[in-house]
């Protein structure tokens, strides 16, 4: 078996970390979007809902840039075969990554309510999509067969529960970010577990699944030669620090909790 040398150590370390940190952050968007037909029954209180996650879904998203980033550079050979083999699956997560986004960049553009619902829709829609197609990716991945789409029950259950698992981690962050009738929906469904505890809960089951998914995949042995490495290893670690840097300003300003509708 093939031991990696240092760069490839802090290469496969840096996979995981952007990883983890997309599930955690980026699930807290996804999650929102999925419950949101729930939380929000009127017009103003799904603004509310949005307008929770919507200083964050940006940031949240760079975070899987820099996972496809460090795939594609640390490890070409090995995304080439995952997304050949895995192309049934990540179709349907792009379609729903877009459709998503395009709902929420589009609801405040013009328009009038029969616009706003199309719009509120997309993002559901999107979200669901793009929950359900990492609950089959990671299916894969978790029972040894990451270049052929799951299948059988198992997938389909592990699918159904990783989806369960966004829809409580956006639950506990629409308990830390709305007020109103959309908190006391939120509120009664996360019962006697405190906010705070609830979204670090399933923050770390969700992040816990990067790493377990990545421990059946050859990393090491499929990893970049060391010339390409030693390009793109010190360059990410000096990147690294600036974006977690980022993402902590943007949740310290973004802190206390949406009383009103904006952004979007």
């Amino acid at each position: 078996m093939h031991t990696p040398d240092t760069l490839g150590t802090l290469a496969i370390v840096l996979l995981a970390f952007f990883a983890t940190g997309y599930l955690v952050l980026g699930g807290a968007d996804i999650g929102t979007g999925m419950i949101s037909p729930y939380l929000g029954r009127t017009d103003d209180e799904r603004r509310l809902i949005l307008a929770s996650f919507a200083p964050f879904f940006l940031g949240n998203e760079v975070w899987l840039v820099a996972t496809a980033g460090v795939l594609v550079g640390c490890f070409p050979d090995l995304e080439g075969e995952l997304l050949t083999g895995q192309i049934a699956v990540f179709v349907p997560l792009l379609t729903g990554w877009v459709v998503r986004d395009a709902g929420l960049w589009s609801r405040g553009r013009g328009g009038g309510r029969v616009w706003r619902a199309v719009c509120d829709g997309a993002v559901v829609c999107g979200s669901w999509a793009v929950a359900l197609s990492w609950g089959l990716l990671l299916a894969a991945l978790l029972t040894g067969k990451p270049y052929e789409p799951a299948g059988g029950s198992v997938a389909v259950l592990i699918a159904l529960a990783v989806a369960a698992l966004f829809a409580a981690h956006g639950l506990g962050f629409a308990t830390l970010r709305l007020t109103g009738r959309p908190y006391a929906r939120a509120r009664q469904l996360v019962g006697r577990t405190g906010p705070w505890q609830s979204f670090a809960l399933t923050g770390v089951l969700l992040g816990a699944l990067a790493p377990a998914a990545g421990a059946g995949l050859p990393l090491a042995a499929r990893a970049a030669d060391r010339a390409t490495l030693s390009l793109l290893v010190p360059a990410l670690l000096v990147i690294t620090p600036l974006l977690v840097a980022a993402q902590v300003w943007t949740w310290r300003t973004f802190r206390h909790r949406v009383d009103r509708p904006s952004y979007l």
